[in-house]
């Protein structure tokens, strides 16, 4: 697949350049595959007439199954384990820019990736469908304005945003100010997809039909001590005219005095009328250490098309906190905290009291007795609304040779969930290895234990323990692959 995937993109590159000597490229691809093996679940039944009480007063079948029995109904329904599926994805990233194409200023970029699942079932998600395309577009760059036109993705307060469209962004270099907008067909949230795609179709009647016309802007201003942005975005379906979101923000960050800096920014949806995330953090760095504290609020966001909006989601506000020492060279002490509170959900539940506030914290350790080694561990425990988490985790990694990165780690998982049944914990260990045999060529293999224990007392504690094995290829090559990074033109371009 790699070979083919190169041969491909060797033939792109030089369509676009035209294969002339002025013409340049430099194209990275990265392969990655994974093997896994866990075992399923199967849906059962039983009629209610063999159900028996174990001495909990819970419902089970007759060898140890619990189930779940609805009234009026003849049989009751319980899961028992399945066969074993075994996953094997298999994915190329292709990464490829062009430039010297003529005009100066002018140069192309692409960014997509081939999957298959090579397992024996179709189990392992993100392999369909099995061409995407995540970048694609032509560039237009020069000291104060760059133009795209293509599939892109803008990023910013708001998220990340792809689309199929144009982009123009302007500079203003002796004012510290910059002003983009774009315009264009928006993807799916989270994916190189149209929202239209049968894919994501696990919503049937409520899927938009038509893809949604996305607009929106940005302005910036910089300087050595501040800058600051304000974004505005703004999506419509254009089946109902209806608006899929309507939101902005603004975020900022001032530097008075070197080693301090306080950060903040603050979301608005427009569409229900409310303000969204937002945070506030002072952060104070020095040689030997730092200090970070800050405030938060989160509140989910769902576009307006899906149903999840009516459910009025319940933002929570948050305080937290963290420092890092190193106290000698090569020793490295971390560690932070949270403590979060939900708002009133404004909900009436006269028989269940819930948790709605949480906490999190953890600590770690980095140490590294030689340039050879480097050892790392660290504990993390949680407590929140549902469920909860501790645990810890090391690794060891040895460097032999400038070229070879040999590493082993492992850790332990307990996750209590307040509704469930006993504490299901999770071990895993494993090894990897990474070598750059060349400098254009690097190779890595994986190998990754996970031991789960679900502490159920009845039959149904399925065993989801596996073993997965992961290899990677990443190989970098084109006209241009002996003298990175790309010209201080194609930088700037691609910065804006």
């Amino acid at each position: 697949m790699t070979r083919r995937a190169a041969s491909m993109v060797i033939g792109l590159a030089t369509l676009v350049t035209g294969g002339g000597a002025a013409q340049e490229y430099l194209v990275r691809l990265d392969t990655r595959v994974q093997a896994a093996s866990y075992r399923g679940v199967k849906l059962d039944s039983i009629p209610v007439g063999t159900v028996v009480t174990n001495p909990g007063g819970g419902q089970e079948t007759p060898d140890g199954y619990a189930v779940t029995c609805i009234r009026g109904r003849s049989h009751c329904s319980f899961y028992r384990a399945g066969a074993v599926r075994r996953g094997g994805p298999l994915v190329t990233t292709v990464d490829l820019t062009a430039w010297g194409l003529g005009l100066k200023g002018l140069s192309f970029h692409l960014n997509g990736r081939v999957g298959a699942d090579l397992g024996s079932s179709d189990v392992w998600p993100g392999t369909d469908p099995a061409v995407q395309l995540n970048e694609g577009y032509g560039e237009y760059a020069t000291e104060r304005i760059t133009g795209r036109l293509g599939r892109q993705i803008e990023h910013g307060r708001l998220g990340y945003y792809g689309f199929d469209g144009g982009r123009l962004a302007g500079r203003f270099p002796g004012l510290g100010l910059s002003g983009i907008g774009y315009l264009g067909l928006g993807l799916a949230r989270g994916t190189a997809l149209p929202i239209t795609s049968e894919v994501l179709n696990p919503l049937d009647d409520f899927q938009p039909r038509e893809r949604q016309l996305l607009a929106g802007g940005a302005v910036e201003w910089q300087t050595r001590r501040a800058e600051a942005r304000v974004d505005y975005l703004r999506e419509v379906d254009r089946d109902t005219r209806n608006f899929v979101s309507e939101r902005a923000a603004i975020s900022a960050t001032l530097r008075p005095v070197d080693g301090w800096s306080l950060t903040g920014g603050a979301e608005y949806d427009l569409s229900y009328d409310w303000w969204g995330s937002s945070d506030l953090t002072l952060r104070h760095t020095r040689r030997w250490g730092g200090a970070a504290v800050g405030v938060r609020r989160y509140r989910p966001y769902f576009d307006l098309w899906t149903i999840w909006g009516v459910f009025s989601p319940v933002p929570y506000s948050a305080v937290n906190g963290s420092a890092w020492i190193s106290p000698v060279a090569g020793l490295t002490l971390r560690a932070n905290g949270e403590r979060y509170s939900y708002d009133d959900a404004k909900a009436n539940s006269p028989l269940v009291t819930e948790e709605k506030d949480g906490w999190r914290w953890n600590a770690g350790i980095g140490f590294s007795p030689a340039d050879a080694w480097f050892l790392d561990a660290g504990y993390h425990a949680e407590f929140g609304t549902g469920a909860a988490s501790q645990g810890g985790e090391g690794s060891v990694s040895w460097r032999p040779v400038s070229s070879l990165n040999l590493s082993i780690e492992g850790g332990h998982l307990v996750r209590p969930l307040e509704f469930r049944t006993e504490n299901p914990a999770v071990t895993w260990y494993g090894g990897s290895a990474d070598l750059r045999a060349t400098e254009r060529l690097r190779l890595s293999l994986a190998v990754t234990r996970y031991d789960e224990d679900n502490r159920r007392p009845d039959a149904s504690r399925i065993d989801w323990s596996q073993t997965r094995v992961r290899a990677g290829l990443t190989w970098l090559f084109g006209s241009s692959a002996d003298r990175l990074p790309l010209p201080p033109a194609i930088r700037k371009g691609r910065g804006r």
